[in-house]
């Protein structure tokens, strides 16, 4: 009987801590489900990323909320190809044409305005063509096409480079016979061109907010501003998790209510470089 009761004692302990066990397997499991969702991924222009906003942004929105926010930063056209394919879980870009399209297919939710700036046009302080101190960006274009003065394209798709190609259209400019000439494409983030066009001082299309960030600018300086053709919308969209299940809905809509909560929106009219400020928030509340 004492026997019996000796094996019958070890069976416990073993059941116990076999219990004991799975239930601390079950309880990490349940804490990296719980760790997985409050992670989201969102697909963005390089302006956002290079102009330093989302290291301003995302600090104060983890603080609150505890969901950590994975950045991919590419140009627009890229970002909403990265939220049709279900990669992202947000898309916060600048092309509203190009936004209403995604929304219209499908594709995302609703689309937020979040913020605003604008486009200058940088080139050379010689100035070749001489557009300095003018205000109307077609015209500029024109003269610098009539010139076959160096210009630096993105030529990535991105929200700038889609303003860009419309300002040519506007100027009547056919940029075919000028491409590898005086027109060079990048294919590449604001950044990186507006180190070409310093490099090889050339004109250049580029949103405020990476300017102002920007420290190699060589011989550049600001040559063309203030044209309302070159105002520049931020839009932020919810993939659509009815097309993507894996789309983080909870924590994707807690991200884009926080940007155009007076909360977020403030934390966009603080960020500033040198004292100026390079977004400008106008959710619509």
């Amino acid at each position: 009987m004492a026997t019996d009761r000796r094996l019958t004692t070890r069976l416990e302990a073993r059941l116990g801590a076999l219990t004991g066990a799975m239930l601390l397997a079950v309880g990490l499991a349940a804490a990296g489900a719980a760790q997985a969702q409050t992670s989201i991924t969102v697909a963005s222009t390089t302006s956002t990323e290079q102009s330093g906003l989302f290291k301003h942004l995302l600090p104060a929105f983890e603080k609150k909320t505890g969901i950590q926010v994975k950045v991919v930063a590419v140009g627009t056209g890229q970002a909403l190809d990265i939220g049709r394919r279900g990669d992202a879980d947000v898309v916060f870009v600048h092309d509203a044409k190009a936004e209403e399209k995604f929304i219209a297919e499908g594709a995302g939710v609703k689309r937020f305005e979040v913020m605003y700036n604008d486009f200058v046009l940088a080139g050379p302080k010689s100035d070749p063509a001489k557009i300095a101190g003018g205000k109307d960006i077609v015209e500029a274009l024109r003269r610098i096409a009539a010139a076959g003065a160096p210009f630096a394209s993105r030529a990535d798709r991105s929200g700038t480079h889609a303003a860009e190609l419309r300002y040519w259209q506007g100027a009547g400019v056919d940029l075919a016979p000028g491409k590898g000439k005086w027109y060079k494409e990048t294919g590449s983030g604001m950044g990186p061109t507006l180190n070409t066009a310093a490099g090889m001082n050339a004109y250049v299309l580029t949103d405020r907010g990476t300017w102002l960030s920007f420290r190699n600018r060589g011989d550049l300086a600001i040559l063309v501003e203030g044209d309302k053709r070159l105002f520049n919308q931020y839009g932020v969209m919810l993939v659509n998790p009815g097309k993507h299940p894996q789309v983080k809905q909870e924590a994707g809509q807690k991200f884009i209510d926080w940007l155009i909560s007076p909360e977020g929106q403030a934390t966009i009219a603080d960020y500033k470089v040198n004292g100026e400020q390079l977004f400008f928030p106008n959710a619509a509340h």
